[in-house]
């Protein structure tokens, strides 16, 4: 199962009191990190809000916002004279500036930010933390709703780039056992080549101590069965049941550095192209891996 680390939830509960709205915004992050938007009445909840987030995420910065609303309760009204008074001013200066009269109502200015604001007061008492804990609960639910339809579309994605580095692969293990006879062959030829007329000869035993050396500097088989290996492991973490954010981004980091090993061992052309195939499919995976928790 896999869960993206970008998502939203959001959710409002009320009794016969409070009117609780959450939201709950979050994005990648290496770690864990929770940050409690909410009045100063329910600042002492901040602990008890993330605990409740860290029951359920592992990694990611979070992002909640509480708000409650007190029901059945004449809110008074703060109007700060200093903000309206701004206001009032750029507008008088607007109007002389156009020509205009400024309006004899200043009552349109107090929906302006910052001219006005509800008191809360104090509404926080210990029988509040239920319906709080309920409307978090609810739009964490919702979060992992949102982080595991992601993650789901993640999970296609890399199925396919899997398959793809898998496809190159074969071709590489294909390709692999004539990569020695090339390079043997090859030495001959430089050998002969240089040898020519110049009647020098070469031992027996010299040669096969050099096309020894050059096999195995050549051979990648270690290499591909380790990147076959990594490969399956990485698909086996699908079926795991937590999200396994950290280890798929190992297994890419192994499977990157097989690539390198073969395309710089095996001297071959074909191989090369697909060696750099393969490496652009496993960078695809691990951006993608990134954003995974």
């Amino acid at each position: 199962m896999l869960l993206s680390m970008t998502g939203f939830g959001e959710s409002r509960h009320d009794d016969d009191r409070l009117s609780i709205s959450v939201d709950v915004r979050s994005v990648n992050n290496k770690h864990l990190k929770v940050s409690v938007r909410c009045s100063e009445a329910y600042l002492t909840l901040e602990n008890d809000i993330e605990r409740l987030v860290r029951a359920r995420l592992a990694r990611g910065t979070v992002y909640v916002n509480l708000r409650a609303i007190r029901l059945g309760w004449q809110q008074s009204l703060n109007i700060d004279s200093h903000v309206l008074a701004h206001y009032w001013k750029q507008l008088t200066e607007t109007s002389a500036e156009l020509g205009v009269q400024p309006p004899h109502d200043i009552s349109s200015l107090l929906m302006l930010p910052g001219v006005s604001t509800q008191a809360e007061g104090n509404i926080l008492d210990v029988e509040n933390w239920p319906l709080i804990e309920t409307a978090v609960e609810d739009a964490l639910a919702r979060l992992q709703e949102f982080r595991l339809h992601e993650g789901t579309a993640m999970q296609r994605t890399l199925e396919a780039e899997c398959d793809a580095v898998e496809s190159h692969l074969n071709v590489i293990a294909e390709r692999a056992p004539l990569i020695v006879s090339e390079s043997r062959d090859k030495l001959l030829e430089r050998v002969q080549t240089l040898l020519k007329d110049s009647g020098v000869s070469v031992e027996p035993n010299d040669l096969i101590r050099e096309v020894s050396i050059l096999s195995d500097r050549c051979d990648v088989s270690e290499e591909i069965t380790r990147l076959r290996c990594h490969i399956d492991q990485f698909r086996q973490q699908f079926q795991v049941s937590t999200s396994p954010g950290r280890k798929l981004d190992f297994l890419c980091q192994e499977m990157f550095r097989e690539c390198n090993t073969i395309g710089s061992k095996a001297n071959n052309i074909d191989i090369s192209h697909r060696v750099v195939d393969a490496k652009t499919a496993i960078e695809k995976m691990r951006e993608i891996v990134q954003n995974i928790e």
